[in-house]
């Protein structure tokens, strides 16, 4: 039998699963400042090993993580305004107009229409007499980031001047890269490109302190690539020929989703367009080699998501209503993840394999060695032989109550049928009281190599603090957690938290 391709995780450890516009502070949104060091301190005291974040991409309507325009660009949401303050380049008074922003939720429309003003107000004025700040030097950055960065932030501008419509609705002399890099428009529109290309340096010079602090307290980062791309971004826009789109009018000719199944009878039309496989394995997998580096310039661990579609993904006709009309089509299986392990060979990647699996993505990941993952959740209220229950569970995987696509185990238990609440109770041995903590144990106990919990679960919160319904297009990833959960999680469970890491081997 052949070796896996992976073989990275062989030591129990745990981590946190929060995504970063979720913590505290009062910017609006969570962001890249002091905050992220009190997150620190209490990993570093619970003995937790990960941080894990969802994707850290510019997100867009619906402002999801998971639909960004750009699969290597950052959030400009996440910088944090602080620093320039104190470098002359965001006044008192803008300042105070965040400061005005919810506290305990995140209002995207408002931030939207607040933070980006000041950020273009602080790019004009450091444009018009730049000021030493502590993220290196501009022009380098944009040499070292140009293959992605000159698309995006061109990109970016567009967008501004088209007031927010998707590319396939601009004219055609600017509906792909290649002619847009030497239309006029695009000499027009330089220094609103030069401003967006100013926050992404802003953002890789705060998420690599970050990174810095995260290595000072011994903690690793795991971030979060779902597979497929978003219709309306750079990727699609500059690279057309990676994609199942029209090279004339730039509409897809076919769409990612899943097909019908238990929980919905229509399936789900994602709508994202599908990669055209043939284009990328000519290129050795160029594009995605550099998005995988790109992810591990962030991170330490990288999750991708919907792993199935690398064996078969689901191919919907673009004009179909539903999910219902679709076909699976072979993706590019092993001979991608052979690639990934030659130009990568130490890269440490997760399998998001959830879901009603065939045979054969059971293969693949077996033969790529990387683990997958076990949602305790999805553990109750069937048979003994369930994947998910602890007892069936293997080492190579990372065992989760939930993910960020879940309810609080709170909100979950509190709304499970009274047969799978039974179940929970006789297997786990509790009376249901502190479901969330009950949870927490069975994670730490599992035989799962990594372990990771969502805040919520360990502040014991409902429903209230679940980041995202699937399905739902608004009013999501809106919770935010307060200073004092964190300061009382820290003084009153960071100690537990340690014990349990000690108790079953995952300090």
């Amino acid at each position: 039998m052949n070796s896996p391709l992976f073989n990275w995780l062989q030591q129990r450890s745990a981590g946190l699963l929060l995504h970063p516009t979720s913590l505290p502070g009062d910017q609006g949104i969570g962001v890249l400042d002091e905050f992220v060091d009190a997150l620190f301190a209490l990993l570093r005291d619970a003995g937790l090993h990960y941080w894990q974040v969802c994707p850290l991409g510019p997100t867009g309507y619906g402002d999801s993580p998971y639909q960004c325009f750009s699969a290597f660009a950052g959030n400009p949401y996440l910088i944090d305004l602080e620093p320039l303050r104190k470098a002359g380049l965001v006044t008192a008074a803008e300042m105070q107009t965040l400061q005005a922003l919810p506290r305990e939720t995140t209002d995207f429309g408002w931030l939207y229409v607040t933070k980006f003003p000041v950020l273009f107000a602080a790019y004009e004025r450091q444009r018009q007499k730049p000021r030493a700040l502590p993220y290196g030097d501009f022009a380098a950055f944009q040499d070292a980031h140009r293959h992605w960065l000159q698309p995006f932030a061109l990109f970016m501008a567009f967008k501004d001047h088209f007031k927010g419509q998707p590319w396939w609705e601009w004219p055609q002399a600017v509906r792909f890269f290649a002619t847009a890099k030497d239309n006029p428009l695009a000499a027009k529109l330089a220094a609103r490109a030069e401003a967006h290309a100013f926050f992404q340096y802003l953002f890789f010079g705060q998420w690599q302190n970050v990174r810095r602090k995260a290595r000072a307290h011994g903690i690793e980062l795991i971030g979060d690539a779902p597979i497929f791309v978003a219709r309306d971004s750079a990727d699609v826009w500059s690279r057309p020929e990676l994609f199942q789109v029209d090279a004339r009018t730039g509409q897809p000719t076919a769409v990612a989703g899943v097909p019908p199944d238990y929980f919905s009878a229509d399936g789900q039309l994602w709508g994202n367009p599908l990669y055209a496989w043939e284009k990328h394995a000519a290129e050795g997998y160029a594009w995605w080699l550099d998005r995988l580096r790109a992810n591990f310039v962030l991170c330490d661990v990288v999750r991708i998501d919907h792993f199935r579609a690398f064996d078969t993904y689901w191919s919907i006709p673009a004009d179909s209503p539903t999910a219902k009309n679709g076909a699976w089509k072979s993706g590019p299986g092993l001979d991608f993840f052979r690639a990934v392990q030659a130009a990568l060979p130490a890269c440490r990647l997760i399998a998001e394999d959830l879901g009603d699996l065939t045979p054969s993505v059971h293969a693949l990941r077996q033969a790529t060695g990387l683990p997958g993952m076990a949602i305790l959740q999805f553990a109750f209220g069937g048979e003994n032989t369930n994947t998910y229950l602890p007892h069936n569970l293997e080492a190579n995987t990372v065992v989760y109550p939930g993910t960020h696509d879940n309810d609080t185990t709170v909100g979950w238990y509190a709304k499970a049928p009274e047969k799978t609440r039974d179940h929970v109770r006789r297997y786990l041995r509790v009376d249901g009281r502190e479901i969330a903590w009950d949870f927490v144990r069975a994670g730490y106990a599992a035989v799962s190599n990594l372990a990771i919990f969502p805040l919520p679960d360990l502040l014991s919160l409902d429903g209230k603090a679940r980041f995202n319904t699937p399905g739902v297009a608004a009013g999501n990833w809106q919770w935010r957690c307060t200073m004092a959960q964190l300061a009382a999680l820290h003084r009153e469970s960071a100690p537990y938290l340690r014990e349990l890491g000690e108790l079953y081997g995952r300090s």
